[in-house]
């Protein structure tokens, strides 16, 4: 998958960047065959049978002679696979043994599976470390261009197996295990999947870091450390039910707090003009977010780039002390409940104004403390000299989706109230800074905050908006005139930011229509006439007095429209880049969501068709494929190039390779079998079709449908007898997964509804095999990983025209599946690259859609 998606960074990398990637200083060698082992260790831990003191060697190579940079260049390359052969085995499991003792989190005397999770990853961990601080040192000192990736989500998974995978070392720990009397595939299951994301969104963005660090592109990524993430969900026979995540409840071996690196975040307030003639923003709640670094490893690279997240606390001394010691213990920790709860929750509930205010605390708290600290490393980097115009060429910050918006006006406020700069400057480089990728087009999706709690949450950056909103009507009425005051009209309607807000007073009487009768009445006639020039009736003129009053005070009860910020418009107004994420997507976005934009400013719009990574969704999650792909294909470079894939076509009758991909799948069923099992209590049969939907549960994504689907098909079974169900229906196991957010009532009545159904189906004994209906609990990445090498028949058949790209669809493509979908989102792409024959085709197309609604609300 590439990194296109940064537009603002050039498709043919600069000089400075291919320098960058064709080396990195000082990373980890674990050496090759001929090496010694001492030469190949990281850490090395010498046990005896309780020794009384601890022997061990570190090779430290920070302390190494550092050779020119040109040197480097020409002697090692940053994007060369590393050696497989990698440390020996007696090695990696001196550095298990090392950390079970010396990095305890559990009791020294047993060592069992989660210790040796903790133990094996902090042992992993040595090894990224060293080429984590090595590719920050190199681009630190080389000062290239570097991206940041700002999302409120990262769907990560689990991390053990995929960064053993990416440093080749998966043999050797498997190994060193099981010499340790463990086996890896039960250490790995051991770990969390961390909850930092829900769906496609927290996915893209984490494959995004895989690939960015394969490619060895210099970026970052920024986020939210969510104590409880989303939620586990649990089914009962009441349906979904929602409790608190755990997986920081261990510690989390992969992230590193850096107790240097905070900053202030500030909320509420007042702005108050400065004798320096600067706005300053004083009073109000402060607070601190902390970072925590979690490092992302390359495949087969030493380049491991960083995920940055943000915990947010106050200073101790804000602990009120007295009231605590006075009984009242609410208000002693008041400060600190208010800071910590920021990162309690991935989008907490918003039908409360509490949870409004809790949300837009979380963009604003990411979007403040990234910018502060990428500024901080850009001046560090620019030294003495300063450069502010230089920022656009230095830094590329991408919002995913709308959530990150306020890096907009907080990237002005810092410019311009922090550094000097004017509105002019502030503004052209934030736009130059910043790119925007859309993600929805439904529209509560497009988010809208209020005006009145954005003015008292940000009241610095409300004023900044509107500035915002005043440049871009300006720029409209200067683009379009005012010989159609209408259509001017209509058109800033549809692009300003603020909704239902008075025009900037520079723009207050543009559409003050003077009208002026022709017909010029005397006064003395005026005072007897109607307003449509008639004599007056004065006895029909009392007995409507009454009636006029009660209209009056009916108008005064009528509410006015709320005032609004659309969060989507000033994300095309503030960057140079605006993409989609499938073909269909980009052109709904240009042809509908957008279209005004996008006449005023067609060079900003493009499409970048979402991607996941090979390496976690076919290399190490179907080891059984990765291994028949590679020994027909002769090569791993698959891997890294998925284009090589179509080699396998000349292939495609071979008998020899179709039973090698059965065997591997019906291997892939047999774990989902006893997962299924596990995880639900019915048994289903491996010789089934697999025929998964597993996705976020919306109405649009049409899971209701499928299971109406299946009981139509399961009452047809009903009506036949046992031999003409054998003989008609192929035995099919129904397999649904996702969560329904919390507050979604409908959502979490669908499955109830497929809970429900497969309670009746699957208890039947007279349908037996031939239908099953599963719903997989808290469904997941790990989880995700084991459903979808199992995976024969998946359903993709959201409304067309309402589904982005979808990223699920192309993991199971990759995995040998047959898709069944609607012609939404990348559907339209897999189908193209595919064949229309290997592809199930179904329902309206997306211009169709619009027309068969009408329909039926004609009741036709």
């Amino acid at each position: 998958m590439a990194v296109s998606q940064f537009s603002s960074m050039s498709t043919r990398p600069s000089e400075a960047l291919v320098q960058c990637t064709s080396s990195l200083s000082r990373f980890i060698e674990f050496g090759s065959r001929n090496r010694t082992s001492k030469q190949k260790l990281l850490l090395i831990r010498t046990f005896n049978s309780r020794p009384p003191t601890t022997s061990f060697c570190i090779k430290c190579v920070s302390s190494q002679p550092s050779p020119k940079t040109k040197d480097r260049v020409t002697e090692e390359d940053t994007s060369s696979s590393q050696n497989s052969s990698g440390p020996d085995t007696a090695s990696v499991a001196s550095s298990i043994q090392y950390h079970a003792e010396f990095t305890p989190l559990f009791s020294p005397e047993k060592f069992e599976p989660p210790k040796a999770f903790f133990a094996t990853a902090q042992s992993v961990r040595d090894s990224l470390i060293i080429n984590w601080n090595s590719t920050y040192e190199y681009y630190e000192r080389l000062n290239v261009k570097q991206a940041y990736y700002l999302s409120m989500e990262f769907l990560q998974g689990r991390a053990l197996l995929n960064a053993i995978g990416n440093l080749g070392l998966t043999g050797a720990y498997a190994e060193a295990l099981s010499k340790l009397g463990q086996s890896l595939e039960n250490v790995v299951s051991q770990e969390p999947d961390a909850a930092l994301g829900n769906g496609g969104l927290g996915r893209l963005a984490s494959c995004f870091l895989d690939s960015m660090a394969t490619l060895n592109y210099p970026a970052w990524g920024y986020g939210l450390r969510y104590k409880y993430g989303l939620f586990k969900q649990r089914i009962t026979k009441d349906g979904q039910e929602e409790v608190a995540e755990d997986w920081l409840e261990l510690g989390n071996p992969w992230e590193i707090e850096r107790n240097d690196v905070s900053y202030p975040v500030k909320f509420y307030g007042k702005i108050v003009p400065g004798s320096d003639g600067k706005s300053h923003w004083i009073g109000g709640e402060d607070i601190k977010a902390v970072a925590y670094d979690i490092p992302i490893p390359g495949y087969k690279t030493k380049t491991t780039i960083n995920l940055r997240l943000w915990s947010t606390m106050v200073p101790s001394e804000d602990f009120d002390l007295s009231a605590f010691n006075a009984g009242d213990h609410t208000k002693a920790a008041e400060a600190l409940t208010n800071a910590e709860k920021i990162c309690y929750i991935l989008y907490p509930g918003d039908e409360s104004v509490e949870g409004k205010v809790l949300r837009l605390k979380q963009q604003y708290t990411l979007c403040s403390a990234s910018l502060q600290d990428i500024i901080a490393r850009f001046e560090k980097r620019s030294g003495a000299n300063v450069n502010w115009e230089e920022f656009p060429e230095k830094v590329a910050v991408q919002m995913n989706d709308t959530h990150p918006t306020l890096c907009i006006p907080e990237l002005i406020r810092i410019l311009i109230d922090l550094k000097g700069l004017s509105w002019k400057e502030a503004w052209n480089i934030t736009q130059r800074t910043v790119a925007y990728t859309n993600h929805t087009v439904l529209p509560e999706a497009l988010e809208k905050w209020s005006f009145e709690l954005m003015q008292k949450l940000l009241p610095r950056h409300m004023e900044i908006i509107e500035m915002i909103d005043e440049e871009l009507v300006h720029t409209i009425v200067s683009e379009y005139g005012t010989a159609d005051p209408d259509l001017l009209e209509k058109r800033l309607k549809e692009t300003r930011i603020l909704e239902n807000v008075d025009l900037p007073a520079t723009f207050a009487d543009l559409f003050v229509k003077t009208k002026e009768s022709t017909d010029v009445v005397p006064d003395d006639e005026l005072e007897n006439c109607d307003e449509e020039g008639g004599p007056v009736d004065e006895e029909l003129e009392s007995a409507q007095e009454d009636g006029v009053l009660e209209e009056e005070k009916e108008a005064e009860a009528v509410q006015e429209p709320p005032q609004l910020v659309r969060m989507a418009n000033l994300c095309v107004v503030g960057s140079h880049a605006v993409n989609g994420v499938a073909e269909i997507h980009s052109e709904i976005v240009t042809n509908e969501v957008f279209n005004e934009f996008y006449k005023l400013w067609p060079e900003k719009f493009q499409n970048k068709t979402n991607g996941v990574t090979p390496r976690r969704w076919i290399r190490f999650c179907n080891p059984d494929l990765s291994s028949i792909l590679t020994s027909w294909l002769g090569t791993e470079d698959w891997v890294t190039n998925t284009g090589k894939l179509a080699e396998l076509r000349k292939f495609a009758d071979n008998e020899d390779l179709q039973s090698q991909f059965r065997a591997a799948k019906r291997n892939n069923k047999m774990k989902v079998v006893s997962f299924i099992k596990e995880k639900t209590g019915y048994s289903v049969s491996p010789d089934a079709m697999f025929d998964i939907q597993v996705k976020r549960i919306h109405e649009y994504k049409r899971q209701l449908m499928n299971i109406l689907g299946i009981v139509y098909r399961y009452k047809k079974m009903k009506e036949m007898s046992a031999v003409e169900r054998k003989a008609k229906f192929v035995p099919r196991v129904c397999i649904f997964g996702g969560k329904a957010f919390a507050t979604y009532v409908q959502a979490k009545r669908i499955v109830k509804f497929i809970t429900d159904v497969g309670a009746t189906v699957n208890h039947d004994p007279e349908i037996g095999d031939l239908l099953k209906v599963i719903f997989v609990p808290d469904y997941n990445v790990s989880v995700a990983e084991l459903l979808i090498p199992a995976s024969e028949l998946s359903q993709h058949i959201s409304t067309a025209g309402m589904e982005a790209s979808g990223t699920s669809n192309m993991k199971f493509a990759m995995n040998g599946c047959i898709l069944i979908g609607t012609l939404d989102g990348a559907n339209v792409e897999i189908r193209q690259e595919v064949g229309e024959e290997n592809f199930f085709l179904f329902g309206a197309r997306a211009h169709e859609i619009a027309g068969l609604r009408k329909e039926r609300s004609e009741g036709k």
